[in-house]
Order: structure tokens, then sequence, then C-alpha cells
């Protein structure tokens, strides 16, 4: 069982429900599993998660003001939801982009053999 499991469904708002096959598949990945989905591999990816999160946060900067951000739990849960979303949306843009770029040097090395 893994940790996402042990987490009360409440924390995810109280549209997750037991039939929610998405959340059934989550829960039934491996730690590891979660852990590899959630990197980014690239810095761009990074920099871009980062600025969003920024953004949906306020974007003053920490080195010249004193930022102190208060929310709910709900409040907070649907921020990680969000950022959650956006770095799987993020990632899967990068991996589109990696499979074009490989599909153009596909093609163009059986151009250049013909």
């Amino acid at each position: 069982m893994n940790n996402l499991s042990n987490h009360n469904p409440e924390f995810f708002g109280s549209e997750v429900s037991s039939s929610n096959l998405l959340w059934q598949y989550v829960k039934s990945m491996s730690p590891e599993t979660v852990a590899q989905l959630s990197k980014p591999t690239s810095p761009e990816v990074l920099q871009a998660i980062e600025h969003t999160i920024i953004s949906m946060l306020g974007g003053l900067p920490s080195e010249n003001f004193n930022v102190l951000i208060t929310t709910n739990r709900d409040n907070l849960g649907r921020l990680l939801a969000s950022a959650m979303m956006n770095g799987y949306f993020l990632r899967n843009a990068e991996q589109r982009m990696e499979l074009e770029k490989s599909l153009q040097f596909v093609e163009a090395d059986a151009s250049d053999s013909h």
C-alpha cells in the first residue's frame, strides 16, 4: 500500500469518491512510480512549474518583502492539485515535443536514404 492511499480523501475535496477510477488508479501506484512521474526531467519544465506556482501565490519577490501566505486546508488542497495538474500537463507537453523531434529525425533519415 502506498503513501497516497493512507491520506484521507477529504483532503483532496469532496468530489473524490471510491467510484472515481482515476483516484483508484493513482492509489494503486507504487511510491517509486509516483516519485518518477512527479520529477520534471528538464530545467525548462521545472522553471515553468516554479513560475506557475509563483504566479498562483503572488509575484512579490521574497528577498524584498516578508511574504506570509495563509490559507485553509481546502484552498491549500486545491492549490496543490492545480500545481500537480500543471506539472503533469507540462511534462506531457515535454514528452510530446521530444516525440515530435524524434519523428522528425526519423523522417529526415528516411528521406535522405531515398
